[in-house]
């Protein structure tokens, strides 16, 4: 039996079964409360099993032509009440999986059938005949109750045993877990990519482009470039020495961070796989790892994009900070490769030979990309750096006039240098500053900026209690 539109009316995955006509969801049997536009939400997943519903999608289905209500608030909260009726975990999901900036896809195999709970009967024929239920006899009764009884003392003692086993397997999927979780006091080094392709364009490019997708997240913690410069020489190594997996493994011990990222790309036809994978500085072991495939070169950033958002969930993540802190790798940067390319090696310039070296590279990036607003705000460090004012505060005031290109991280630093060196409005730069300060608690550069601020503005207990805080997150600078 199907329902109006053709569709099985009856739906099963694992333990669950849902009426489509009823609108009911029953878990062995038993019915589950789930209604209204949470049971729509699972019904429109159900009849597109492993297939991507977006947002978008669903706000038409639910709300069409509807402008007065969030419906991004009323999609998370009928996700939330369906993942609590299902037991379901949005970030080790079993049944919805969450794409970040996309929408959801039911990942469980799902069997449709009809079903009716009455037999047909034609036209014209004769009722059902009774049966006739016979009482057993008293002998009958005693075999039978010696049988159950032989049959007990063998049951209950397997299920005990499957209790038990139960239990510790538990204990110890939890205690995995937990191994494989970062927390918040917990930093990550990146090492360079594995490029197998031949092709030049990706070396650096890629970190880089990983390093900014990663810092969005105020969970994940990268340490400084400087700070690993310093490792690197305490290592009796140059700061322009590669980092292997193993130099940065070692990176990663010395400087007391949880675990190391390591990426690679290569390349396969005309397309290319990139992938990473997050593993202990310690034990080896690997935390996590995401692999995408791109059509092509002008796809690698997207698939980097998508193969590191994967990762902040897997590595610990809510799934609300995952969505929030997540602009495109195009977006907070540049879709160019070779103007990503520049821009990284301006980066790498200007922590390992200074302002000077540096400016060249940043330039090439911005005649690359006039967009590319990061590029102009770094060369406005590099410029006030070297006392040229004039120029910082014109590449600055470019960088704010394309500050909606930017991850939310990227426009903190770009509205507080604005406010700081290119207006003077030092009450805005210290309201910008307190707010990627609340943001970002573990960013030492928002105690370091602020404190300047605080003694332009001649608050000098402020300004000290910020450089001390500073000094204590990041105790060489």
């Amino acid at each position: 039996m199907k329902d109006s539109n053709g569709r099985p009316r009856l739906l099963r995955f694992s333990v669950f079964e849902v009426d489509l006509r009823t609108e009911e969801l029953r878990k062995q049997g038993l019915k589950v409360k789930l209604h209204g536009q949470p049971f729509q939400v699972l019904a429109m997943l159900l009849e597109r099993p492993g297939e991507l519903v977006t947002r978008e999608e669903i706000r038409e289905k639910l709300w069409p032509g509807d402008t007065f209500i969030d419906f991004e608030q009323s999609v998370n909260t009928s996700i939330k009440r369906l993942r609590e009726a299902l037991g379901d975990d949005a970030v080790a999901p079993r049944f919805i999986e969450t794409l970040p900036r996309h929408g959801y896809r039911f990942i469980t195999p799902v069997n449709g059938h009809a079903r009716d709970d009455t037999p047909p009967v034609s036209p014209g024929s004769p009722p059902p005949i009774p049966v006739a239920v016979m009482s057993p006899s008293p002998d009958e009764t005693a075999v039978r109750d010696r049988r159950n009884s032989r049959r007990w003392k063998v049951l209950v003692p397997a299920i005990v045993i499957l209790v038990a086993v139960a239990i510790g397997g538990t204990f110890y999927f939890r205690s995995r877990q937990n191994t494989t979780r970062l927390t918040e006091k917990d930093t990550i080094i990146l090492s360079d990519f594995d490029n197998k392709t031949g092709d030049s364009v990706f070396d650096d490019t890629l970190r880089q482009g990983l390093s900014v997708q990663l810092e969005q997240s105020p969970f994940l913690e990268l340490v400084s470039a400087s700070k690993v410069n310093e490792t690197l020489k305490l290592m009796g190594r140059s700061p322009d020495d590669r980092l292997t997996a193993n130099v940065t493994r070692e990176v990663c011990q010395r400087t007391g961070s949880k675990a190391m990222m390591t990426g690679s790309i290569a390349g396969l036809g005309s397309q290319y796989v990139i992938g990473l994978k997050a593993v202990n500085c310690n034990t080896g072991d690997v935390l996590a790892e995401a692999q995408e495939q791109a059509a092509g070169k002008e796809a690698v950033l997207k698939a980097l994009d998508a193969a590191a958002v994967s990762l902040h969930g897997k590595l610990g993540e809510s799934l609300s900070s995952v969505e929030k802190y997540a602009t495109p790798l195009e977006e907070a940067t540049t879709p160019s490769l070779e103007a990503l390319k520049a821009y990284s090696l301006g980066v790498k310039t200007f922590y390992a030979k200074g302002d000077t070296a540096a400016l060249p590279f940043l330039k090439r990036a911005v005649d690359l990309d006039p967009n590319f607003a990061m590029a102009y705000a770094q060369m406005s460090i590099s410029y006030r750096d070297l006392r040229e004012v004039g120029r910082g505060a014109e590449n600055i005031r470019k960088a704010y006039e394309l500050r909606d290109r930017v991850s939310e991280l990227e426009r903190f630093h770009i509205e507080g240098g604005y406010y700081l060196d290119a207006t003077g409005e030092l009450e805005k730069a210290a309201q910008t500053y307190e707010l990627w300060q609340q943001t970002y608690p573990r960013d030492g550069v928002t105690y370091r900026r602020l404190g300047v601020v605080s003694v332009f503005l001649g608050n000098w207990e402020k300004a000290l209690e910020e450089f001390r805080e500073a000094l204590r997150l990041e105790p060489n600078t």
